[in-house]
């Protein structure tokens, strides 16, 4: 029987991401659907499904892999302070801009979540509702971070403001809640130990940390498919820091997270957290979802006056909890976005099952009020994407066009910038030539200077950009103004550099400081070899309304497909992927991975925003 009824919640496993697929059912998260289907096999409908302690210890194991993931989903660099100074462009465009960075709104914004939580925890003991003070004001202040970071990835806003602002909330929101769990346990569980033998589990997880990561990248030059050292590594930081924790008294799901953190900041590459998050939720994380929904008996919970009462009460707690955060995010992002934002943060699902699992394993809280917490969480992750959904629309800092100043208008420069006006660029030109002045002015927007010296330059704004072209034909003058560019701070620069002293270093130079060199003898000679060996190149070259493009893809939404499957697959044609500094003739099968390079070909107008969601970093 227990092997049936494993096989039948793998089936549904397998089932519900097909079946939300086939019906476009993107609102509504996994892990609430797969706890819906639990209900729905379990007692409380069907009743083909009934737990075992096979299946219980399979749910176990996924509720430490699912901890383990989430502390590996944390991404520290948020809270570094940035030692990269701004552009000076970078600078004047913040002039405007209120001077709130995503970790100051964060830390503000879960600071008022935290006293509400208490305050609603307080009310709730002296209605007599709830009368776990700190269990309640635990729960109140959790947030779901799997869910919170799968909505900001469908919106490809993890790379922005105020998707790392929302992210930064929910990260508290776990960590938070997390230590709160391991001292509340500590204090008011039967098996608890001297609190300062806590410190053994960061102690230990410091000394994890230290002892591995000079050995890691060594790990991963030689890991192999018949090893998998870095999976094996994980796997070892599991139970290592589970059974510390468990040995001081604190919870397996404390040590799980812990070790999440400590392989985050041995900076795995991409590939062993695809592995990882396909061990995870390829098998053990689904069972943990769909046995917590076969393990809720509605038909007793529903029969309880008490707790139907609870179950709205509940979720209006979960819900008020994280409403100060609406005004918090008003301080930089407009209305709608900041209540979409408050909405989304609302979601709660990953520790409330983990607070609960441990409440219930201590005996300080009742199966119905348990049940109470669990479906008024699960309303959070169905109402709040919804609110989300709906409100959410691209600030005006996200629009900004990407700054192209020409120096230089001549034949070559003109007729590019002519192009690029078309797309997603911003596009300036200037000149010390009244004639060439006289002659592009009606084509393309072109300033006229006196002088080309680099305090000109400066003073009249030219750079203040985000991509510098020096194209004059003076090649001195473009080594001067590179330099000058660099030290200024103008992040891109491409120098048209055409000197004919085969001993003049300053084209070296330039390259050392990281500028894009070209020339055009050097461009001729490999257009015309180009022609040659593929005729079909001077169709392409002289079609005006397609251009080939080169993007790194840095969207997760785009990686791990083959090129057949990509939803713009009709629109382009690529035919280079460079992968490790390698070129890879694709096909259709061809995955694409993280980082890979692309080069195609496609429409001027639909390539450029293809270009755009690609490079896109989420």
């Amino acid at each position: 029987m227990d092997q049936v009824s494993l096989v039948i919640i793998l089936l549904a496993a397998l089932l519900i991401p097909l079946i939300m697929a086939k019906f476009k059912i993107n609102s509504l998260p996994t892990a609430v659907t797969e706890i819906i289907v639990g209900i729905v096999i379990g007692p409380s409908v069907f009743n083909f499904v009934n737990t075992s302690d096979l299946i219980s210890q399979l749910s176990t194991i996924g509720v430490i892999v699912l901890l383990f993931l989430s502390g590996l989903e944390i991404d520290f660099s948020l809270f570094k302070k940035r030692r990269t100074a701004l552009t000076p462009l970078e600078q004047k465009n913040a002039v405007n801009t209120p001077k709130y960075s995503p970790v100051r709104l964060s830390v503000y914004a879960y600071s008022t979540i935290i006293v509400l939580s208490l305050l609603l925890a307080a009310a709730f003991k002296v209605s007599g509702l709830f009368s776990d003070f700190w269990l309640a004001a635990i729960l109140f202040g959790t947030i779901s971070l799997g869910i919170v970071i799968a909505a900001l990835k469908e919106q490809e806003l993890l790379s922005k403001a105020f998707g790392q602002t929302i992210l930064l909330i929910s990260v508290f929101g776990e960590l938070v809640p997390m230590m709160g769990l391991t001292l509340y346990a500590s204090v008011y569980g039967s098996n608890s130990q001297s609190l300062w033998l806590l410190l053994l589990i960061l102690a230990v997880a410091a000394l994890l940390l230290l002892r591995f990561k000079p050995f890691f990248r060594f790990y991963q030059n030689i890991n192999k498919s018949t090893t998998q050292l870095d999976i094996r590594l994980a796997f070892f930081l599991i139970v290592t820091m589970v059974t510390v924790a468990e040995s001081v008294g604190a919870e397996n799901i404390l040590g799980a997270f812990v070790a999440g953190i400590v392989l985050k900041l041995l900076n795995p590459s991409e590939t062993t957290r695809e592995r990882l998050d396909a061990i995870g939720y390829g098998f053990f994380i689904p069972i943990f979802f769909i046995t917590t929904g076969v393990d809720l008996n509605l038909r007793t919970l529903l029969t309880s006056g008490k707790t139907l009462l609870l179950i709205p009460l509940f979720f209006l707690a979960y819900m008020v909890a994280k409403i100060g955060g609406y005004w918090v995010l008003k301080l930089r992002f407009k209305q709608a976005n900041a209540l979409a934002g408050t909405a989304l943060t609302a979601t709660t699902m990953t520790m409330v099952l983990a607070v609960l699992r441990v409440a219930k394993s201590m005996k300080t809280i009742t199966s119905d009020q348990s049940g109470a917490f669990l479906l008024a969480a699960l309303l959070t992750c169905v109402i709040s994407p919804l609110i989300f959904n709906k409100f959410y629309s691209a600030e005006k800092e996200d629009l900004v066009k990407t700054a192209v100043h020409f120096i230089g208008a001549n034949l070559s420069t003109v007729p590019v910038a002519q192009q690029l006006r078309k797309g997603w660029y911003d596009v300036s030109m200037y000149t010390n030539h009244p004639e060439n002045y006289q002659t592009y002015h009606a084509q393309v927007p072109v300033t006229l200077m006196e002088n080309f010296t680099a305090q000109d330059l400066q003073d009249h704004g030219v750079f203040d950009t985000d991509i510098l072209v020096l194209g004059h034909i003076d090649a001195e003058r473009n080594y001067e103004l590179a330099k000058a560019a660099k030290a200024y701070g103008v992040r891109r620069i491409i120098v048209r550099f055409e000197d004919r002293n085969v001993l003049n270093e300053h084209e070296d130079e330039l390259r050392e400081l990281g500028v894009e060199v070209y020339n055009t003898p050097e461009a001729n000679i490999t257009l015309l070899r180009a022609l040659i060996e593929s005729p079909s190149t001077l169709l392409l070259l002289n079609d005006t309304e397609n251009s080939i493009y080169e993007v790194r893809v840095l969207n997760h939404l785009y990686t791990d497909v083959q090129i057949k499957n990509l939803q713009f697959a009709q629109d382009i044609t690529i035919s280079q992927v460079i992968r490790n500094r390698k070129l890879i003739a694709p096909n259709g099968n061809t995955t694409i991975m993280y980082g890979d390079r692309l080069i195609f070909t496609g429409n001027k107008q639909t390539a450029a925003q293809i270009r755009q969601a690609l490079a896109t970093a989420n």
